[in-house]
């Protein structure tokens, strides 16, 4: 019996794969279609970009696989010139895990499986896999193929012991200890082991962006309102699934002390001692480790009453009321922390906050708290524009599937809504009850009131003229989303943000957009040690 190469589409729902996210053309259309009908959920995005955001979000917030599958010339035309003839097997291997294309048709289930096993064991990464056109509508006799079966769980390892001993004795010893909860952990779902540990050793912790919610933003022991001064101060510092890179200023002074002492816990080796040597290096998966932590360290408790608490409580105060007294200003256009003020007085506890853009993202960061972990999915670490909409349709994709309830909000810069506004089509196409909140300063970090942009035209070529951060005042970005069949509102005062956004709460059919006006020069509130960059990721 022949079977038809599209069978890669019935080999990756063998694998478990789930989802998939597109724009398919020749040669790849029957791959989609395959996939269909193999019981794979086909998303059509309108950028292969936003596609590719929109996989990794779903990877993320399930564990499973991040594949590529890219189509590519026949394999008789190779170095003719064919059309869109280019070494993708060896592009990609610098971006990915795993980069292959299968030499034939028998080998196209022992590639997929590869692929998904690279792609998820150890340090979790993406996969290529390279698609020759005349392979497409090829067939072969099923007895000829080795089919491979689902590959196995990722093997979970603990750190060596000595390295666990060494950690406790630096934390006992400790006078301003801190844990850094990163992305690593919320991926590894350690929620509750990194619970367990902080709650038993009364340890201040700051989440990195995409560590928020691992524990409650609003738990006692988080200090993110005070974040500059934890850093600064720290002794000793718990790193848990957080690189030491420009997020966290490198590890390097003066935003660090030059004598703390890291006790790194990571999966991956290669990360353990960058830019800073560890103190103590436990290599292992996170929630592994963290329970051997607390087999030793049980019979020990940092004091609450300690000057350290104290220093990191009154510098949390002082914070919290600078920006109460910016939220609670009643002048217009409104500014950043009035807005989101307003919005995470709505904001439902179990939200998936997708934020990305400037002072948007920063300022969003330490307004709008998350309660539950892979719940806030941010621009991240190369800090790309455009992820946004994607992230939010993985997000609204796997809970309109689960059937959760859960609300997915996307609140995004007026400069990153314009990368991949176009998705708000996709949105709309498949009835995806996404809330895109656009924070519209008409600018990149700022920009100008319509008079004086009218002001500027009369000067001449606005080419020459206009600020380089400067965008169109008062952009009608809500009647993008209307013109889809979604629901698109303007907002410039309080009184609309509250009604407009309680109304999308409400609306579980269709997705909305709103469009929230706010002071071109409205800024965020001055930092004790400003970032090396404008923004703070």
């Amino acid at each position: 019996m022949s079977i038809r190469y599209v069978f890669t589409s019935i080999q990756l729902h063998v694998q478990n794969v789930e989802y998939m996210f597109g724009i398919v053309g020749v040669p790849i259309i029957e791959v989609a279609m395959a996939a269909q009908a193999a019981g794979i959920k086909y998303v059509g995005m309108r950028n292969e970009q936003a596609a590719c955001y929109a996989a990794s979000a779903i990877g993320y917030l399930t564990g499973w696989p991040v594949i590529v599958i890219g189509g590519s010339s026949d394999r008789n035309q190779e170095t003719t010139g064919a059309f869109q003839e280019f070494p993708q097997v060896e592009a990609c291997r610098l971006y990915s895990k795993f980069s292959a294309r299968p030499s034939s048709l028998e080998m196209i289930p022992a590639v997929v499986e590869k692929a998904v096993r690279s792609s998820i064991y150890g340090r979790p990464g993406a996969s290529y896999i390279d698609i020759a056109g005349d392979m497409v509508n090829a067939k072969i006799d099923r007895a000829n193929v080795r089919f491979v079966s689902c590959c196995p769980p990722a093997p979970v390892s603990q750190a060596d012991s000595r390295e666990i001993t060494q950690a406790v004795r630096l934390l006992r010893a400790a006078q301003r200890p801190l844990i850094i909860i990163g992305k690593g952990a919320a991926y590894a779902r350690a929620e509750k082991e990194v619970r367990e540990l902080v709650e038993v050793t009364g340890i201040p912790f700051l989440p990195t962006p995409m560590g928020k919610g691992v524990l409650p933003d609003d738990h006692p022991n988080c200090v993110a309102a005070a974040r500059s001064r934890s850093l600064l101060q720290a002794d000793v510092i718990v790193l848990l699934g957080a690189r030491l890179n420009w997020i966290l200023h490198f590890g390097f002074p003066p935003r660090f002390s030059p004598h703390v002492k890291i006790i790194q816990v990571d999966l991956c080796a290669e990360e353990l001692s960058n830019n800073v040597r560890a103190a103590s290096a436990l290599l292992g998966d996170i929630g592994a480790v963290v329970r051997q932590l607390l087999e030793t360290v049980r019979s020990w408790r940092f004091p609450s009453d300690s000057q350290w608490w104290l220093t990191l409580k009154e510098k949390m105060t002082a914070n919290a009321q600078i920006s109460k007294s910016l939220a609670l200003r009643s002048t217009l256009p409104m500014n950043y922390y009035t807005a989101f003020h307003h919005i995470s007085e709505l904001l439902p506890k179990d939200c998936i906050i997708v934020s990305e853009g400037a002072n948007t993202m920063d300022i969003g960061r330490t307004m709008l708290l998350n309660d539950l972990p892979r719940h806030r999915l941010d621009a991240g670490t190369f800090g790309t524009m455009g992820v946004g909409p994607g992230f939010a349709i993985a997000a609204g994709v796997l809970e309109q599937t689960q059937k959760s309830a859960q609300r997915v909000v996307c609140i995004e810069g007026d400069s990153a809504f314009g990368f991949s506004g176009m998705e708000v089509e996709t949105m709309c196409r498949y009835k995806l009850p996404i809330i895109i909140i656009v924070i519209n300063n008409n600018g990149i970090y700022s920009g100008v009131d319509p008079k004086t942009w009218k002001e500027m035209e009369k000067m001449g070529d606005m080419t020459t003229i206009a600020p380089p951060v400067t965008l169109l005042p008062e952009a009608r970005y809500e009647q993008v989303m209307s013109a889809f069949g979604g629901r698109g509102y303007l907002v410039r005062t309080v009184e609309e943000l509250r009604s407009s956004l309680q109304e999308s709460l409400n609306n579980t059919q269709m997705p909305s957009l709103l469009n929230v006006l706010i002071d071109p020069a409205s800024d965020r509130k001055q930092q004790e040690f400003p970032w090396l960059t404008r923004s703070n990721l």
